[in-house]
């Protein structure tokens, strides 16, 4: 029954698998899950790991779920590595708690198992994290909202555009760290929608989606037409809302920020739909993974964390064309050059 139940989660995975070099018992095996293949993010998060596999003569097999929020295939997928005798798991939890015990599964039979981008609950569940500092990320672009709306900030409507349901991912992070550097009490900073604030209209859930942020963005404005700033989890529903504020002739009037640095993203940063955004680089998440991969194989050497830091900081960059003094960033230029999707 339990092998019924496995392989049938494992049909609904994305699966490809590249072999690098001559194959043989030298041969490093390593594997990615992560949420879905068709987020951008996640695309050049392969695309990253892949390279590096190549490079230094590993194996890599790669998996997907169908959607965020698809647990039931990572697990499938991580008992799949162990069977395969990988050495290591680089994943993008979609649910950060419920993925844990399967993780120790993978680390009992021996693999490195780092999280990427989203770290697990708790934390310390996986042997390392390579991520974005997240909370940054949204702190970067509060703080660049307060000081572009200057003395009209006191006054400002807020949406909230987040992913689902308040849960400890990177959601959270960027949610209550945006908050804080706007200079709003987040009462409790693990969780989204329990602030007190006036100027907040409210939270709603998107999807991480254009369809969704158009969703969402309507729902608020029904709430209050008066909304002059935006947050969203990403730059995918960041499209959305504008499109909602668009059609009834507000896109003008209406800051938006958001996180993310795709390629798509710093084009609307460009064009003046998106104010600014945080970047983040899920290539160097991916290829720094493989290395580590390699060296515990190798040496049975952890990788280390960013003193000060529970996990490894891969590094968040502000980018906008319309810099505030006090919150360094880079124009839409060089953001380009470093975009990703």
């Amino acid at each position: 029954m339990k092998k019924t139940l496995i392989m049938s989660a494992l049909g609904a995975l994305v699966l490809s698998a590249g072999f690098a070099g001559t194959a043989s018992a030298a041969d490093i095996g390593a594997c990615l899950i992560t949420k879905t293949d068709s987020n951008p993010f996640f695309v050049k998060m392969k695309e990253g790991a892949q390279k590096k596999a190549e490079e230094l003569g590993m194996t890599l097999k790669a998996y997907a779920g169908k959607m965020d929020g698809d647990n039931e295939s990572q697990v499938a997928a991580i008992e799949s590595c162990i069977a395969d005798g990988a050495k290591g798991i680089l994943i993008t939890p979609s649910d950060t708690k419920a993925i844990v015990s399967s993780v120790k599964q993978a680390r009992d039979a021996g693999l490195l198992v780092i999280a990427l981008d989203t770290p697990l609950e708790p934390i310390d569940a996986a042997d390392a994290t390579f991520a974005t500092d997240n909370f940054m990320a949204g702190k970067l672009i509060g703080e660049w909202a307060l000081k572009t709306l200057g003395d009209k900030a006191k006054d400002a409507k807020i949406a909230l555009l987040d992913i689902n349901v308040s849960q400890p991912t990177v959601e959270v992070l960027r949610d209550q760290g945006f908050l804080t550097g706007f200079g709003i009490d987040t009462v409790d900073i693990h969780r989204n929608g329990d602030e007190k604030d006036p100027r907040i209209v409210g939270n709603d859930v998107t999807d991480g989606n254009e369809e969704g942020g158009r969703r969402a963005m309507e729902n608020l404005l029904q709430k209050d037409p008066g909304i002059n700033l935006v947050y969203t989890i990403n730059e995918p529903a960041a499209a959305g809302a504008y499109e909602a504020l668009k059609a009834v002739g507000r896109e003008k009037d209406v800051l938006i920020v958001s996180v993310d640095g795709g390629c798509p993203g710093v084009k609307n940063v460009a064009e003046g739909v998106i104010g600014a955004t945080s970047q983040q680089y899920p290539l160097l998440m991916a290829s720094m993974g493989m290395e580590a991969i390699k060296a515990w194989a190798e040496t049975q050497k952890k990788p280390e964390k960013t003193p000060g830091l529970d996990f490894f900081n891969t590094g968040v960059t502000l980018i906008t064309d319309h810099p505030v003094d006090g919150v360094p960033s880079i124009d839409t230029k060089e953001g380009l050059a470093k975009c990703w999707g």
